[in-house]
């Protein structure tokens, strides 16, 4: 069995991306992975490079910043990340700049690939996510955060990344899936709050126009992290690659969170799925066998 992995990333150290975590996450799963680096205003090329792994192979792309609507240009950095992974890989893992794979579940992710690797009615595997918000201590608690996202999938020509590659698609339609057993950690709201600012404008011009963006600067600005419906406490334990990034946090973050904004309908769905498990009006971008 052979695997890639595959990530995109542009303007890592300006952004603050874990990127080098993120990679270093999958590394141990991959016999090769590729990494696809968009011409950037900083040293993104040079962090890469210093992970210094022999199974790191690095390409070079210039991205379409006028493919704007819906964050469009994401997917396409995406599919060409995939079609530079070896033609004879049978599963492809894929990984963003602020993800990582907890290394707690890495043999129930071999395993799931290899139960599954001759079955062809299965073309991709499943993650359970973990959201982090404000700091490495809280995770966000709150209906607008999907559970559940493909990160591996089989090497067949006809998937594509679907949208602003959150997740894929084959010939426009759901992936039929497996769940895999592991865990994603995603980060994307663990960053200095001043970071974060620029962060969000950088990720904005991928989604909307100029004017759309000038008409909420003073939104985008006034940025801070209070703006969660929920937060739970994280007990359990960072991906050990994580770890001296958790340790060298430079900001304070103490959540205010102030329930009465919620409406009795959020109220109520909230219990619902916190009493039963089940979410009304999930959107599944997958179909799971």
């Amino acid at each position: 069995m052979f695997v890639s992995g595959f990530t995109i990333v542009r303007n890592a150290i300006k952004y603050d991306y874990p990127v080098v975590e993120s990679i270093c996450s999958i590394l141990p799963l991959c016999d090769e992975v590729i990494v696809l680096v968009g011409e950037s205003s900083d040293d993104t090329l040079g962090l890469i490079q210093s992970i210094g792994s022999e199974k790191i192979k690095i390409h070079h792309s210039i991205w379409d910043d006028s493919l704007r609507e819906g964050g469009k240009v994401l997917a396409v950095e995406t599919d060409k990340a995939f079609k530079l992974v070896d033609p004879n890989s049978d599963w492809c893992i894929y990984i963003q700049a602020d993800e990582l794979i907890n290394d707690a579940y890495y043999m129930e992710i071999k395993l799931a690939m290899e139960r599954h690797l001759d079955n062809s009615s299965i073309e991709g595997l499943l993650f359970a996510y973990q959201h982090f918000f404000g700091n490495f201590n809280y995770l966000a608690d709150s209906r607008s955060y999907y559970r559940n996202e493909i990160r591996i999938i089989k090497n067949l020509p006809d998937i594509h990344s679907y949208r602003d590659a959150q997740g894929f698609r084959r010939n426009n339609r759901k992936l039929k899936v497996k769940k895999c057993g592991g865990e994603i950690y995603h980060y994307g709201w663990v960053r200095h709050p001043e970071v974060m600012k620029e962060k969000i404008k950088d990720f904005h011009q991928l989604w909307h126009n100029d004017e759309w963006i000038a008409s909420q600067e003073s939104l985008i600005n006034e940025f801070n992290y209070d703006e969660i419906e929920a937060l739970i406490p994280f007990t359990k334990n960072h991906p050990i690659c994580m770890q001296e990034r958790v340790k060298n946090k430079n900001w304070d973050f103490k959540p205010k969170i102030d329930l009465s904004k919620r409406s009795l309908k959020k109220k109520f769905l909230y219990w619902l799925e916190k009493k039963t498990g089940y979410r009304v009006g999930e959107y599944k971008n997958y179909t799971l066998i």
